[in-house]
């Protein structure tokens, strides 16, 4: 079981080096988790049917920023072992919204492909570190009261970079690689039909 967060980062680069186009550069993997919020589980800890159920209403994901896309996979919900890769965005285009960074969990609402609403995600400051690296190519617009963490602003600073506006010439897309989707908030009717997913590359 991979439970260290440099042993599962590891297992996830693994993966995608498999597929990468040629001169993908991996910089930071994040892990997430859907479903309800995680404070119920403090909540519900001395219900432990009710904690297995709201266990399993949860999907675990990878997030993977790399210098030209950000990757999704799903993560197994017992050991944590990263599965098929779900979605691949320019990393420019990521559509996320409704940003909170926050010290225990932060969220994140992403525009899946072939879903109605945004949804979101939830980040636990184990990963804060590495939460910073893939906030900080979002623009302002992206986070709930508009404006961009000092936490990812150190972060864009020390890359010697804005978000998003870096550009690799010469650099292949990568495989499975998605056009931008209206991220939709929760309650809000899309304003435009999703994007259809292609047929995933990673899988034979």
């Amino acid at each position: 079981m991979a439970i260290r967060r440099a042993k599962q980062k590891q297992q996830v680069i693994e993966k995608l080096s498999q597929s990468a186009p040629p001169g993908e550069v991996f910089i930071t993997t994040v892990h997430v988790e859907t479903g309800p919020s995680p404070w119920l589980n403090v909540l519900f800890e001395e219900i432990p049917g009710l904690l297995l159920i709201i266990a399993l209403m949860r999907r675990m994901y990878f997030l993977t920023l790399t210098n030209t896309s950000v990757v999704i996979n799903s993560a197994s919900r017992w050991n944590n072992r990263p599965g098929e890769v779900v979605a691949v965005f320019p990393r420019h285009l990521f559509p996320a919204s409704q940003v909170k960074r926050a010290r225990v969990w932060s969220k994140i609402y992403v525009q899946f492909p072939n879903q109605a609403k945004a949804t979101r995600l939830n980040v636990h400051g184990y990963w804060r570190n590495e939460l910073d690296q893939l906030l900080a190519i979002l623009p302002p617009t992206a986070f709930h009261d508009g404006q961009l963490p000092p936490q990812a602003q150190a972060v864009q600073e020390a890359q010697g970079q804005f978000a998003g506006q870096q550009q690799f010439p010469g650099q292949q897309p990568f495989p499975g690689q998605l056009p931008p989707v209206q991220p939709q908030f929760p309650n809000q009717q899309p304003v435009q039909p999703p994007v259809p997913m292609e047929k995933n590359p990673y899988q034979n």
